[in-house]
């Protein structure tokens, strides 16, 4: 199992960090530049049990994910699993504390790669690519709240 964990310090109420993150309109604006990312399902609700598909594009490639949240604890956690993605295993904890300077966003992924042996030979490149998108990630999330 590859594991691969983000933390950054905001200066804002741990309930705007929590409900930021159950907006999935808010995904969209926290998605790199070079990736396009749409929620094809409007209706979504963040709520346990609850399935977002979102449609990804990068590089001129396409890929559809169907993501299960299977744990909502307001306002310090939201995990939610893949049920159909590029990999075999996805699982993202987003962890949120309170500090006395406002709070701290953590994000933990656990992923298994396709095609076994051969898909681990490419896993550093997976987190390295994990690295870029989630630095910027929490850099826009934390100019967003900070404002």
């Amino acid at each position: 199992m590859n594991k691969f964990e983000k933390t950054t310090k905001i200066k804002c109420h741990i309930e705007d960090l929590f409900n930021f993150h159950l907006d999935t309109s808010n995904l969209i604006k926290i998605t790199p530049k070079n990736m396009k990312v749409e929620i094809l399902n409007s209706n979504f609700k963040a709520r346990e049990n609850e399935v977002v598909v979102i449609k990804t594009t990068k590089f001129f490639i396409t890929m559809f994910w169907e993501v299960k949240i299977i744990k909502l604890e307001e306002p310090n956690l939201l995990v939610d699993l893949a049920i159909k993605s590029p990999f075999k295993y996805w699982r993202h904890q987003h962890i949120f504390t309170t500090t006395k300077d406002g709070c701290t966003m953590k994000d933990i992924i656990e992923f298994k790669l396709p095609f076994g042996f051969l898909g681990n030979i490419f896993s550093f490149l997976i987190k390295k690519d994990l690295n870029n998108m989630f630095t910027y990630r929490h850099k826009k999330t934390k100019n967003i709240l900070e404002q």
